[in-house]
């Protein structure tokens, strides 16, 4: 009896002394380096100075993951890890998107940056002075976005467009140029919510100090201006005082006789050479033909141009031509534009 005890005691000994080892074995297993092999060096799109991008898509398991690294070489021990993952209930939290893998990162660090999301950001920048296609194009030909919105048909895609960005006109300007972060695969539709969410809450916080005695009968209508400024403007300088010019002539009652409306009305007929034909061409968005304002923006404003639309210059003047290095020469009287456009313009074309 007393040794059938010794024999079981024994075996538990070896029974915890075996369980010990191996969850030594273990924790060393899932806090092992991953390992970054000859072959992931042979992959330059994923894999560059000892660094390794995975995608985890959406709903992919996380044994399936585990399997995909295993296959790759850079977990040893794939077995651990989804014992691992079983066992703390952590396998069932990991989020999708693309992750970078980095030297002497470990199993058990992969694990905690998938469940907390700390996904590879990448980024779209939209330029001010861009219109809305412009802004589209620079969206979807980023390759980790995935695009939603068909371009092929032009009336369909402003049809899409106007629906999307709950416009009642096609709604040119209406999202923020900047710089956005996203993840792979966000949506080209999410990316120009959030651009005109963002338009939304500029416009907010710019409206309410605006200056008093401004041609706006809304924030749109400064929205339409900030446009025009962005398009007019060369020199950053310069936006107030050309805020100024545009604002006095509708408040007199003049008519803006601003190129960029007339090239925007043009659309793909503007060949880069503006004609006195085309000055006097009528379409909704010629201002030597129209009075007041075009019927939508031209191109994304930034902020700087829709401050400028709310505080233009303090000024007297009403007319400027380009110098032709960036800057513009303000006139008060119509005499004194006619001889800047002579020496600014004509003389150079001679």
């Amino acid at each position: 009896m007393l040794r059938n005890k010794k024999r079981i005691l024994l075996w538990v000994y070896i029974l915890v002394a075996c369980t010990l080892v191996r969850g030594i074995f273990f924790i060393q297993h899932i806090n092992a380096p991953l390992q970054f092999t000859a072959e992931l060096n042979e992959q330059p799109d994923d894999q560059l100075d000892n660094e390794y991008r995975i995608e985890v898509e959406a709903g992919s398991s996380f044994n399936r993951i585990v399997n995909s690294l295993a296959a790759d070489g850079l977990i040893e021990y794939p077995f651990d890890l989804r014992l691992y993952g079983r066992l703390s209930g952590k396998a069932n939290t990991i989020k999708a998107g693309d992750y970078l893998l980095t030297e002497g990162m470990s199993a058990l660090d992969l694990l905690e940056k998938m469940i907390a999301g700390e996904v590879i950001v990448y980024q779209v920048v939209l330029v001010e002075g861009w219109t809305l296609i412009q802004a589209l194009e620079a969206i979807q030909s980023h390759p980790m976005v995935t695009s939603t919105i068909a371009s092929e048909d032009e009336s369909e895609l402003k049809s899409a467009l106007q629906s999307l960005l709950q416009s009642e006109n096609y709604p040119e300007g209406l999202i923020f140029p900047d710089t956005y972060n996203f993840s792979r695969g966000t949506t080209d539709k999410a990316l120009l919510e959030r651009a005109a969410e963002t338009m939304q809450e500029i416009l907010a916080q710019e409206w309410p100090g605006r200056n008093v005695g401004l041609p706006y009968s809304n924030p749109y209508e400064a929205l339409i201006m900030a446009s025009i400024i962005e398009k007019e403007t060369g020199l950053a300088s310069e936006r107030e005082q050309i805020a100024g010019v545009f604002i006095r002539r509708l408040n007199q009652g003049m008519r803006l006789q601003t190129d960029p409306t007339v090239i925007y009305g043009m659309g793909e007929s503007y060949d880069g050479d503006l004609t006195r034909t085309d000055l006097r061409t009528a379409t909704p968005y010629n201002t030597y033909m129209n009075s007041g304002l075009p019927p939508t923006p031209i191109a994304l404003p930034g902020r700087e141009a829709i401050a400028a639309s709310l505080h233009p210059d303090q000024g007297d003047t009403l007319y400027f031509v380009a110098r032709g290095d960036g800057s513009h020469y303000f006139s008060s009287t119509l005499q004194e534009h006619q001889q800047a456009v002579q020496q600014y313009q004509l003389s150079n074309t001679q």
